[in-house]
């Protein structure tokens, strides 16, 4: 779970130069969607998260997971904003986002200004894709706010993630180990800390870049902001809300013989848990650790573009 802005359009512009020479409506049309964008990413203001918005069409959301960077979604938000217009989300005290609350609450209050984004953006229900921390902001949001979104995909997220250490554990019995697990991330020094994240990013993606991209990242987290997140990470359990649920969700997972989740393992766990949630699609991507936009890509694009276009 431990999980370069929009470039100038230049091939977009060469190729389209000619259409828009002979068409003041395509123009007209490219300027707006421009503004729109612009007035989007001007209009928003929050101290838990800043979002950047690229592409035009339906709308898509991107929410990354604890202690990432919104550019764990860079190379999947480049593919799709030709086709949708999206919604890059950074979480404030994450990957050198400020960080203004201390040690208070994390994923409800975030959760909330995700909400009023939608809301005041004037989004038409859009597929919210989250990863890992992220993929339960989206089943979260779903529950308390299922009138705003459309459809939610959870990358290789659980509706609670203390089931991973059992079947029995509550949130309750959680508690002491998210309370421990925050003072970890506290007490610890820099090199120490660096250490303990090096070894998390291994056994969390196969590629090499990403696993020096988790540890830079969260080195420039604030430490208060990771320790409050994993404390509530370990101790929501969304399963009790599943039932209910109408917004349409797909739960992707990862699975890696090699140094990963045994294929069979991951099949129990993640079925088990998503087991009270009426018509999930559950999709299982092999050849990956945690972070599989890194380690499968083409395959998470594959499975994207069957989302989207249901």
């Amino acid at each position: 779970m431990f999980n370069a802005f929009l470039k100038a359009r230049p091939r977009l512009r060469a190729a389209l130069f000619g259409l828009a020479v002979c068409s003041p409506v395509f123009v007209v049309g490219i300027g707006q969607a421009l503004a729109q964008e612009v007035s989007a990413q001007a209009a928003f203001a929050s101290d838990r998260l800043s979002v950047e918005v690229i592409g035009s069409g339906p709308d898509v959301v991107l929410i990354p997971g604890f202690a990432s960077s919104r550019e764990v979604w860079r190379a999947e938000a480049e593919r799709l904003k030709a086709t949708h217009r999206v919604h890059l989300v950074q979480l404030a005290g994450f990957a050198g986002e400020p960080w203004t609350h201390g040690d208070g609450p994390f994923v409800q209050p975030m959760a909330e200004e995700l909400a009023r984004y939608v809301r005041e953006q004037g989004l038409v229900r859009p597929a919210v894709i989250g990863h890992s921390m992220g993929g339960m902001t989206g089943v979260l949001l779903a529950q308390q706010y299922p009138e705003l979104l459309g459809r939610v995909m959870s990358v290789d997220s659980l509706p609670f993630f203390s089931a991973m250490f059992g079947s029995q554990v509550t949130a309750e019995a959680a508690r002491p180990f998210a309370d421990q697990a925050a003072a970890g991330i506290l007490a610890a020094d820099a090199a120490a800390f660096r250490a303990q994240q090096g070894q998390t990013a291994v056994g969390m993606a196969r590629d090499p870049a990403t696993r020096t991209a988790m540890v830079d990242w969260s080195m420039a987290s604030d430490r208060r902001a990771m320790a409050a997140a994993i404390r509530e990470v370990m101790t929501t359990d969304l399963r009790p809300g599943l039932a209910a649920m109408t917004t349409p969700v797909w739960a992707v997972y990862a699975a890696d013989a090699d140094g990963g989740a045994p294929a069979a393992m991951a099949d129990a766990l993640w079925t088990r848990e998503y087991a009270g949630l009426p018509g999930v699609r559950m999709v299982r991507v092999d050849g990956s650790r945690h972070f599989i936009m890194a380690d499968q890509p083409e395959r998470l694009a594959e499975v994207v573009d069957q989302f989207l276009a249901e």
